[in-house]
């Protein structure tokens, strides 16, 4: 039920039914938003919402649906469906095309993947469009909605006849043309006209007697006659024959194809029922798109819980006018609004300043329900739930008549009646400036009257008002809420803005003495009005304030919090692609290792072989070991020992613990430990091994100081641990690692490297220096290590010895 009768008039949408029939290709779908009316069936108009949705996802995709030819036929098939009648030519081109369209549709639902637009496919089940009717159709009217040459045999003939007629008539008339021109007794401009379907000569009226002929007509002024000359009467007598006889076999044409139309008219009404069906879904999907609208969740129980509806005739206002002002014009935006009615807190009573917006607040919940149970989608964020109602009970506006002898208070007076006597648990009720028109004290006691039956009836509803009664009242009565709209108390400016939870103030003092109206009037207003009042508003106004610059603290924190987020968010990006880089540099490395040792196996397997071919030739032998000399230095990138002085090999007794060795052909050097027989134990870096006495040579401080040197020049042309000279690198290795001062980004990279070099030299455990500071280099070399396969354990050095300023790391 609504109320009153003007309800769509009222709530304003008149003007969104006006734009849906502007949306519309056709009067086939103009007569379906003729017939739009609200629903209270929960099934219904659920599969209608879900027809509107399915439409606006298949417009917003792009695809390629037929959007031409939706032509309303209804007229040439109820002509049609007379025995004995005929269409046109022009009709059976608007059948042919619309049922093309019709085809197309039909088609695109049923190829459309399983499972998208099922509403949209469950309506083209028993809608057919006979494939050899369109035949027969298209046989006989072209795409241009031209009679097809080969229509019928005899058509063709016919045709083709007329046409050897006219262009011998043509040259006949041109041959007596240029004659009378000659003569002079026709105009040297004139050229052949029809008369009564003829072909006729203008000829001046003082020389008619010279053409022989027949007088079809003559000018206006008496000065020009028209005549058939007699040498082409048979001709035209021919010609008119056989468009008589054109027309005679064009007609039994159309016949035949009318009598075979006409069966097929039952399946044909049905089939143009779903083209219009078909284009009033579309118009209603266009209309979504344009109020930027969507389907929300639908309960079939009263209910609202809307967030971010927007008021749509306002929308599209706003939307027309910023496109009319132009790029650099300021753009005006409906502010959106977040409205919840449920059976706990079922009536929204909003308080607030004039032109606060509290009107457009209750139209725009009277306005979104309504389009929604008329099938509409609605303009509201994601997560937005919608509810049905039975009724939808309107008073708003000045509703006074000369006629009934009504006032504006008493006509308001006879909605309440109608609403407490109506209104029930499933009725939405929306009453704008309530209990005014009268004196206020009796205005709001009677109002306050009508609320608590409202409420005692579980009515929902939404009630605008300025009485401090109505806003107490809803303070302290369960199943009421209080609402406001926010303004700026500092600048007398609306916010637009709907806050529930509390109520709001008119600012009228306020409003009155920032505009400039003598002071004198303002404090005997104040003191008229009572300090209680005057408190409570002053109360309300210091709420709004303290409100406006809570929310710009909130937003400021807010800022701070996505600031960090963001922090946090790059260095877990960050770590991750360190992570990933050094598996991919890992993955790399191997893979060229790999190849480097397939290369080098299959070389000297050839060496091998060549070498068992020559049967140990001494010179082929020399050959083939220079061959893979060359091979190493070139591919491996191994560079021959530098040239040194002769000496002799270490032996035992030369050497002593101390000393400083080499391995003979490697760069790096080590100390020696241990002498035992003909095997030294030699410390290389952090790593002690056993070599054989005949292997080493034995360093002086210069060549010692020489090769330290060399290894932190080749370390330093060789970033990221590259070169080969593995004992060097295994003689340099520190087991401890100061991060102290680094960055974290720094010193996880030099981390990772750090780890590689101690997997790869046997490195029973390892040192990590990061000190204590704020814990973020701690916890940035911990996390690493735990997640390193290659680490045992992860914990603090003894106490004595940094405690947790280091970490000790035992590898497996």
């Amino acid at each position: 039920m609504l109320v009153p009768q003007n309800f769509e008039a009222k709530i304003g949408f008149s003007t969104l039914r006006d734009l849906l029939e502007q949306l519309c290709l056709s009067a086939l779908g103009r007569q379906y938003v003729a017939k739009m009316q609200f629903i209270t069936d929960h099934e219904q108009l659920s599969k209608l919402l879900a027809q509107t949705d399915e439409f606006a996802q298949l417009l917003n995709g792009g695809s390629d649906f037929p959007g031409a030819h939706y032509h309303d036929v209804r007229v040439h098939l109820k002509r049609a469906s007379l025995p004995g009648a005929y269409l046109d030519v022009a009709a059976f081109y608007e059948i042919k095309m619309s049922l093309r369209t019709i085809r197309a549709a039909l088609t695109f639902f049923t190829q459309a993947p399983e499972g998208l637009y099922p509403t949209l496919r469950l309506l083209g089940i028993g809608i057919q469009a006979d494939r050899n009717l369109l035949a027969s159709l298209d046989k006989v009217v072209d795409d241009e909605g031209h009679v097809r040459d080969d229509a019928s045999p005899l058509l063709r003939q016919i045709r083709q006849e007329l046409i050897q007629r006219q262009g011998l008539l043509r040259k006949q008339l041109a041959g007596i043309l240029r004659h009378a021109k000659s003569e002079g007794w026709i105009p040297g401009d004139a050229e052949p006209t029809i008369r009564g379907g003829r072909l006729v000569l203008p000829v001046v009226a003082e020389h008619k007697r010279r053409v022989r002929g027949l007088i079809h007509d003559e000018s206006a002024s008496g000065q020009t006659v028209y005549i058939e000359p007699a040498e082409v009467f048979e001709l035209n007598n021919d010609i008119k024959d056989l468009e008589n006889a054109y027309q005679r076999e064009l007609i039994r044409i159309l016949t035949a194809l009318t009598d075979q139309l006409r069966p097929h008219l039952p399946d044909l009404r049905k089939a143009y029922n779903y083209l219009g069906l078909l284009d009033f879904i579309r118009a209603k999907a266009r209309l979504a798109r344009e109020l930027d609208a969507q389907l929300p969740e639908l309960s079939a129980r009263p209910l609202l819980r809307w967030r971010g509806v927007r008021h749509p005739v306002l929308a599209l206002t706003f939307k027309e006018h910023n496109k009319a002002a132009g790029p650099d014009a300021e753009k005006r935006e409906v502010v959106p609004l977040d409205i919840e009615l449920t059976p706990e807190k079922r009536i929204l009573v909003i308080s607030g300043p004039n032109a606060g917006g509290k009107s457009v607040s209750l139209k725009t919940v009277g306005l979104v329900q309504y389009m929604l149970q008329c099938g509409l989608l609605i303009p509201c964020d994601d997560y937005s739930e919608a509810g049905m109602f039975e009724d939808i009970l309107l008073d708003i506006g000045d509703e006074q008549s000369l006629e009934n002898d009504l006032s504006t208070y008493s006509s308001h007076l006879l909605a309440m009646k109608q609403f407490v006597t109506v209104a029930n648990k499933k009725s939405l009720v929306l009453i704008d400036e309530f209990g005014t028109g009268t004196e206020p004290t009796l205005g709001g006691a009677i109002a306050e009257a009508v609320l608590e039956q409202l409420n005692r009836e579980r009515a929902f509803g939404v009630i605008t008002t300025h009485y401090t009664n109505l806003k107490n009242f809803a303070e302290k009565t369960e199943g009421l809420v209080n609402g406001a709209m926010r303004y700026d108390p500092e600048r007398l400016q609306p916010l637009y803005r709907l806050e529930i939870g509390k109520p709001g103030s008119s600012f009228a003092i306020e409003i009155a003495r920032k505009i400039g109206l003598p002071r004198q009037l303002v404090e005997r207003a104040s003191q008229l009005v009572g300090k209680d009042k005057i408190r409570y508003d002053r109360l309300l106004e210091g709420l709004e304030k303290d409100k406006t610059d809570l929310e710009a603290k909130l937003r400021d924190v807010e800022k701070q919090q996505s600031r960090l987020k963001r922090a946090a968010q790059e260095y877990q990006e960050l770590k991750q692609h360190l992570e990933d880089t050094r598996l991919e540099r890992l993955r790399d490395a191997k893979q060229q290792a790999q190849k480097l040792l397939k290369d080098t196996n299959q070389q000297i397997e050839a060496t091998i072989g060549e070498i068992r071919r020559s049967q140990a030739d001494k010179e082929t032998t020399k050959q083939a070991r220079e061959k893979l000399d060359t091979f190493v230095r070139k591919e491996l990138q191994v560079e021959p020992p530098k040239a040194r002085p002769t000496r002799e090999l270490a032996e035992a007794s030369t050497l002593a613990a101390g000393d400083r060795v080499a391995i003979l052909g490697q760069e790096g050097h080590g100390e020696v430990v241990s002498v035992k027989g003909k095997t030294a134990e030699v410390l290389f870096g952090g790593m002690k091994t056993l070599v054989k006495v005949g292997q080493l040579e034995k360093l002086s401080r210069a060549e010692v100081r020489e090769r330290e040197a060399a290894a932190r020049k080749t370390a330093a042309a060789n970033t990221g641990g590259q070169s080969l000279d593995l004992t060097g690198r295994m003689a340099g290795f520190n087991p401890t690692l100061d991060l102290r001062g680094e960055r974290a980004e720094d010193a996880l990279t030099k981390l990772m490297a750090y780890v590689d070099d101690a997997v790869m030299f046997g490195v029973p455990e390892m040192k990590i220096l990061h000190g204590r500071g704020n814990g973020v280099l701690r916890q940035v070399v911990r996390d690493y290590l735990r997640q390193t396969r290659a680490v045992a354990s992860v914990g603090d050095e003894h106490a004595d010895r940094g405690g947790d300023g280091v970490t000790l790391a035992v590898l497996k």
